[in-house]
């Protein structure tokens, strides 16, 4: 079954968010940069993501699954009538693709998963080194 393993809330002030988050909640600091910081309790990876829009509400901005196949999924949504995922940029940690629900709530999906900070770069990287290693 696909988990829930990532919010994102958009904020006024990323950096206060996280050391509340931090302090009260005893969240670890996964990574940060670019106004962005990662915290986790272990199980939840909660994204704070700087508000760049101007008069845009601070809030919820969306979740992410944890899943096991990626082709499974965009297979079902088809059956829901929805559009397929659309690939994340290749700059941008954790997530492979996005997709709407039908409320137009943003998700993401990653099968990787939301503990370790991994770019589609850092992947295509990997792929290239493990193909020129001897087999």
């Amino acid at each position: 079954m696909p988990q829930i393993r990532h919010l994102a809330i958009v904020s006024l002030n990323p950096e206060k968010l996280a050391k509340f988050y931090e302090e009260v909640f005893e969240m670890e600091l996964l990574n940060s940069g670019n106004g962005a910081y990662y915290m986790s309790d272990g199980h939840i990876t909660l994204a704070l993501l700087p508000n760049k829009a101007e008069g845009k509400p601070s809030g919820l901005n969306h979740f992410g699954f944890k899943i096991e196949d990626a082709d499974e999924i965009a297979r079902r949504l088809e059956e829901h009538g929805m559009a397929p995922p659309a690939e994340r940029p290749a700059d941008r940690p954790y997530a492979e693709t996005r997709a709407t629900d039908p409320d137009g709530n943003n998700y993401d999906l990653s099968v990787h998963g939301y503990q370790k900070s991994e770019t589609k770069f850092d992947r295509l990287a990997k792929e290239r080194v493990l193909e020129k290693e001897p087999a």
